[in-house]
């Protein structure tokens, strides 16, 4: 027998936009059902753990909001579970550097006391339109089907089959099918910090090319993305990058997976044998699968473009600040690239009407599904900025829901303003300065 279920709000998709669209629903009073596909919450986070929280320090401020908050929390352990650090890395800026697992059970306790129902192991199966709202999904665990209805569905699960299935139209990659590549990450521990970044050479290119031309390495190993992880004489890498993935094919992906593990475990013993440092080092949390970075953006009422980012722009409707660059990672037989996309000391704000739908009146969208060109996509998909984005769009939310409006109809500066009275930073003209001396972090 196929089970009922009810929500205020569906969130489909545990990272960190479904993380902060459930909370930022469930904090407006709203009953709120999230539903993840895999047993962790986090994303990118379960994925590669250890990966840096970066672009939540615009111009050297925290953007605030949900992000503002569990960087707090991590900070204010005993001891501490996190640290913000400038980021050896060009154009990137300040970063969050954390413990994964410390992270993880923060973020499960946050939806826990708002009251958040989390259904982990939960697939989004099909959604039932019914004069231009989606009624219900059809969603399916272990245990066997059910139905979940909701006055408002989010779509935060990266993919966007839920909203393409509802009609909403959408681009793939770079709207020629080139995606970004993928990467599986992993750690090295018991590395010695003080030898491996001795030298002034942060992507270890002259190692890189040794590796390369000897054999040992996979050509698109020319930059090595070695980091400091949160522990002592722990490196994180995250180095691996697979070209031409489809990241919406299931068997692609655990192609994709098993080709990383063989490049993950060639370069862990490259670094060993040939990078001064690592002679002690072993491998550690290897992550379960590949990360994707770009598949379905969904069209809205607004498309973002690099132009407008190159500018500066702060629209009315802006609900989060952001300066990361362009970080483009492979897309087809393209190189890498971290090109800044704003001066230096300035910033721009990502518009709520790129996550609202055209002809969907109960569905918003948020995290990598916002629709943007290709350029600004690659700028403003970074975690913190995802999380924001799904704090807006579950304030939207619940907003709608109240109001009995479609969220085309919401009044976007209302947004705004309950965003900046929950601490987000940047938007509705509370400009951010640069701090590089002390950091704020909350």
């Amino acid at each position: 027998m196929v089970r009922q279920l009810q929500a205020d709000v569906l969130v489909i998709g545990g990272g960190t936009a479904g993380f902060g669209a459930a909370l930022g629903a469930a904090r407006q009073g709203a009953k709120v059902r999230l539903i993840e596909g895999t047993s962790k919450i986090g994303g990118v986070m379960a994925f590669c753990p250890g990966m840096p929280w970066g672009g939540g320090y615009p111009t050297g401020r925290s953007i605030g909001g949900v992000f503002g908050e569990l960087t707090e929390q991590l900070c204010a352990m005993t001891p501490p579970m996190a640290e913000v650090r400038p980021s050896t890395l060009e154009n990137f800026g300040y970063e969050v550097i954390y413990d994964h697992e410390a992270a993880v059970f923060a973020m499960f306790q946050m939806l826990e006391d708002a009251g958040v129902e989390v259904h982990l192991n939960t697939f989004a199966g099909t959604p039932v339109v019914e004069h231009g709202r989606i009624a219900r999904v059809e969603c399916t665990d272990r245990t066997g089907a059910m139905v979940i209805e909701a006055g408002m569905v989010i779509d935060c699960s990266g993919d966007g089959d839920t909203s393409a299935r509802a009609g909403v139209p959408f681009m793939v990659g770079d709207g020629r099918g080139n995606m970004m590549g993928v990467t599986p990450s992993f750690s090295m521990v018991g590395a010695d910090w003080g030898r491996v970044f001795a030298k002034d050479d942060p992507y270890f290119e002259e190692e890189a090319a040794f590796g390369i031309a000897q054999g040992l390495l996979h050509p698109d190993l020319s930059k090595l993305y070695l980091m400091k992880g949160f522990h002592r004489d722990t490196v994180f890498c995250n180095s691996v990058h697979i070209r031409g993935v489809d990241g919406t094919d299931p068997q692609a992906i655990t192609r994709a997976a098993q080709e990383g593990r063989r490049r993950c475990h060639q370069l862990a013993r490259f670094l060993v044998a040939h990078v001064r440092g690592f002679e002690a080092a072993r491998m550690s949390e290897l992550g379960p699968t590949v990360g994707v970075r770009e598949t379905r953006k969904l069209e809205a009422v607004h498309r973002i473009l690099a132009s407008d980012l190159r500018a500066g722009a702060k629209p009315a409707d802006g609900i989060v600040a952001c300066d990361n660059p362009i970080d483009d990672v492979m897309r087809g037989d393209a190189d890498m690239t971290h090109d800044a996309i704003v001066a230096e000391g300035d910033y721009y704000t990502i518009p709520f009407r790129a996550m609202v739908p055209e002809g969907i009146a109960n569905l918003l969208f948020a995290g990598r599904l916002v629709c943007a060109d290709p350029a600004a996509f690659a700028s403003v998909r970074g975690m913190p900025q995802c999380m924001a984005m799904g704090q807006a769009a579950g304030t939207a939310a619940a907003m709608a829901l109240a109001e009995g409006a479609p969220v085309q109809a919401l009044d976007a500066g209302r947004v705004v303003t309950a965003l900046a009275a929950q601490g987000m930073r940047g938007i509705g003209g509370d400009a951010l300065r640069r701090h590089a001396a002390a950091l704020e972090l909350a």
